[in-house]
């Protein structure tokens, strides 16, 4: 495999998020001491340097990595700068959230630079091989990062079953790698592209698309995430939420599109993706309409969210008119990931923000937030803002996410799906407005204990829900950022 100096500069994000995380593990050894402050703060000063070395890249052209095994393109520089706010929100939530409870650590910030590391890795991969290597790559952290708070039984159960079926969906995807071998005898996604196949090449797609669809949670591939991303503290949830999901849909749209993008191929799996986009946005609003834990409830939000995000990607499958259709559908997921990213990260800092420390038998009940307008009507302003987006209510970011990828699916001729998203969208506006209502409208419970403010948790909520806004009511940048971004992808 041939290696540059240009393809090791390429992945100067990737590095620095590399050496941020060895940096941290030292300091925790040789400079460990009553405050650790710092520590959050080279993690946010290195993962502000990847952000920015993404965007410094976005300047030139597409470019093949290491003899074809990755790519440099917009599509893959877009995904990781969103993967690096997603990681900058976690890195100022875990300053908030374990400092008060003696709980910061290097090893936290190591293992989710190293995670998202593998994550950006992730997607810039164009061969199947260098895929299985950067998933494994972000899932070994994130199952370290789910059991990382130990406290009671809950985090060492969810990051069991989080390691038990993330190594089962890994090794789905590594058994539909083969059987793609077996079919074309290459691994790379142009050479699959070229070679073509029948009935086994068929089924190894199948099990490719099932092994990802484990990590966006898609239904029924997502029974393990509400109870993992409630075992979980709630920074790492955060990251799950948003991180993880990104990076996994990033890859698999890449792989879809590129590898199997053949009309012939497409036909086969635009269905599959169609079906598991109805499922995964009808059961996961459904789901989340009985919950009244709200770690949970935004556990089956992001399912749903899941199922918009699928709308795209089957949208992209039509898109082979013209390279225009297919980036505008490409271009809409970039959009929506990167609201998403801000809207989820932000929610689940203000469920940060109100969870108390020491036992609690219900941390994250509804109840929580009764009163909070009065209480701290700041952070209620805020968790509001990003409630309205998460339900996709104008004026805000998450209301342009959906209206892009549902005119994606309408252009590509998926009225019905188009449809039965909006539809999905509605009763999902139940959960979400239940929270401002008890926010607004319903007394804090007698004998309630204030939560003390801090200030890492106070910024992350107002500083989201300021973007929210902003990229709502001013979307043509990001929106111009995420067409222009679509590579090799969107042609």
């Amino acid at each position: 495999m041939p290696v540059s100096l240009a393809d090791i500069l390429a992945l100067l994000p990737e590095i620095l998020l590399s050496l941020g995380a060895l940096l941290l593990m030292m300091t925790e050894v040789f400079l460990a001491g009553a405050r650790r402050g710092y520590q959050a703060l080279l993690a946010a000063l290195f993962t502000a340097a990847a952000f920015a070395a993404f965007l410094a890249q976005r300047g030139g052209g597409p470019r093949v990595l290491f003899g074809g095994f990755a790519v440099s393109d917009g599509f893959a520089l877009f995904a990781g700068a969103t993967i690096c706010a997603g990681l900058l929100v976690t890195v100022v939530l875990g300053a908030g959230f374990l400092a008060p409870r003696s709980a910061e650590r290097g090893e936290f910030y190591a293992l989710a630079l190293l995670a998202a590391a593998g994550m950006c890795l992730l997607v810039r991969a164009e061969d199947l091989l260098f895929v299985f290597i950067a998933l494994e790559l972000m899932s070994v952290p994130t199952y370290a990062l789910v059991a990382y708070l130990r406290t009671g039984d809950r985090p060492s159960e969810a990051a069991f079953k989080y390691f038990l079926l993330g190594a089962f969906s890994s090794a789905l995807f590594l058994y539909g790698a083969a059987l793609v071998f077996g079919a074309t005898g290459r691994t790379s996604l142009s050479g699959i592209a070229a070679a073509g196949g029948g009935k086994l090449l068929l089924a190894g797609l199948a099990l490719v698309i099932a092994g990802l669809s484990f990590k966006i949670a898609a239904v029924p591939f997502h029974m393990w995430a509400p109870d993992v991303y409630e075992g979980a503290s709630t920074p790492v949830t955060a990251f799950m939420a948003v991180g993880v999901k990104a990076a996994s849909f990033a890859v698999l749209t890449r792989i879809l599109v590129t590898a199997f993008g053949a009309p012939a191929l497409a036909a086969v799996w635009q269905p599959l993706v169609v079906a598991l986009a109805l499922l995964t946005m009808v059961f996961g609003n459904l789901l989340a309409l009985t919950q009244r834990n709200v770690k949970r409830m935004l556990a089956y939000s992001s399912v749903a969210h899941a199922g918009y995000l699928l709308v795209a990607v089957a949208a992209a499958s039509r898109g082979f008119s013209g390279p225009s259709a297919r980036g505008e559908a490409v271009s809409s997921l970039l959009f929506y990931l990167a609201a998403y990213t801000l809207t989820t990260a932000g929610a689940f800092g203000a469920l940060a923000a109100l969870e108390r420390m020491g036992p609690d038998p219900q941390p994250w009940d509804l109840d929580r937030f009764a009163g909070l307008a009065k209480r701290r009507p700041w952070a209620a302003a805020a968790t509001a803002m990003l409630m309205l987006s998460l339900a996709g209510i104008p004026p805000t970011v998450g209301f342009i996410g959906k209206l892009l990828v549902f005119k994606a699916a309408v252009d590509a001729g998926l009225v019905p799906l188009a449809i039965a998203g909006v539809l999905a969208s509605v009763v999902g506006l139940y959960y979400y407005l239940r929270v401002v209502v008890v926010m607004y409208m319903q007394p804090a419970p007698l004998g309630s204990v204030p939560t003390p403010a801090s200030w890492p948790l106070d910024l992350v909520l107002v500083a989201t829900a300021t973007l929210v806004l902003l990229f709502g009511l001013a979307p043509a940048g990001l929106a111009n950022a995420a067409l222009s971004s679509t590579g090799l992808l969107g042609g």
